[in-house]
């Protein structure tokens, strides 16, 4: 099979790029580099430093690599950056996302899975309570808004265009490659600042001080399984949430980044962010149907710990 992958260079993508081609398939990377990283494009797979904005360009991506199916991973996936600079996200996340599905259905593209956010979507999920992919939207930042408008897009495009579409909604996902310079990615912000000796901020949840906002935290290499899995067209449901059910505070990662480490940052209270939610947490029940065991907190950071600490050349 021939598969695109845009955002193939950033952090989940090159992930994403890594499976496909563990797969035997034909591996294409579209890519404008604004976030991702030229090294982490697999040497085997064909690239494309193109902006999903640019509507020519893109068309003549997909209309010269002919792909079947196509991982849409490219984002603005910053939520303080989309409340700071809601047009970006917008044009982003929104138009470039339209300019890439219109030209999957003029060329014949037949599957788009497209990687939304579970961590965003849903607004703020109550204490003992899971997210549903049947919650109604509430998003409270720009983020948020464009991933939930692309998702209702793809109703359009599967409905009237006959493209093939599955939504995957990732809970908070981190390992290798996340990029710890930016707003985005905790994990690996965390594990940049313990190893060179810096203070880790912990943003509060409501007050000053507090254990921080609650999030599900899940491993990238499950979410790249998951994406083989619709690229495949073995993801039924149109909408999947990608997650593990469990929480984490951003204080409890922070104690457990440290002991990892064995470094002992200072912790610096801080106040909460703007457009972050106080409780993230998915419910993981159709993601374990489809993938079976996941990696835990616990050996994701571990594995994650021996990237940062040694992390490859280049």
């Amino acid at each position: 099979m021939r598969v695109l992958i845009t955002g193939g260079a950033g952090f989940i993508g090159s992930h994403v790029a890594d499976a496909a081609l563990a797969q035997g398939w034909e591996v294409g990377v579209l890519d404008n580099l604004s976030t991702g990283h030229r090294r982490n494009v697999p040497s085997d797979a064909s690239f494309f430093a193109v902006d999903l904005r640019d509507r020519e360009a893109t068309e003549g991506v997909i209309r010269d690599f002919a792909p079947q199916a196509v991982s849409h991973q490219a984002a603005q996936a910053s939520v303080a950056v989309s409340v700071a600079d809601p047009y970006l996200d917008v044009s982003a996340n929104v138009v470039g996302s339209v300019n890439l599905f219109d030209a999957c259905k003029k060329h014949g593209t037949r599957r788009v899975v497209f990687a939304s956010t579970g961590g965003a979507i849903y607004g703020e999920v109550p204490p003992g309570e899971r997210a549903r992919v049947d919650w109604p939207g509430a998003p409270i930042s720009p983020y948020a808004i464009s991933k939930l408008a692309v998702d209702q897009l793809l109703d359009v495009y599967r409905d009237h265009h006959g493209l093939e579409c599955s939504v995957l909604r990732y809970a908070n996902v981190y390992g290798p490659r996340q990029d710890p310079h930016g707003e985005a990615g905790v994990v690996a912000i965390f594990f940049n600042r313990t190893l060179a000796g810096e203070a880790l901020r912990i943003n509060a949840r409501r007050t000053k001080g507090d254990e921080g906002c609650i999030r599900d935290y899940t491993y990238v290499s499950d979410v790249a399984r998951a994406n083989i899995l619709a690229l495949e067209g073995k993801v039924k449901a149109p909408i999947v949430n990608i997650g593990t059910g469990t929480e984490t505070t951003t204080r409890e990662l922070a104690v457990e980044i440290s002991r990892l480490t064995g470094q002992a940052p200072q912790l610096v209270p801080s106040d909460p962010r703007a457009g972050d939610l106080e409780r993230s947490v998915l419910d993981p029940v159709d993601c374990t149907k489809l993938l079976g065991e996941m990696v835990e907190v616990a050996d994701g950071l571990a594995k994650t710990h021996e990237w940062f600490r040694v992390p490859p050349a280049g």
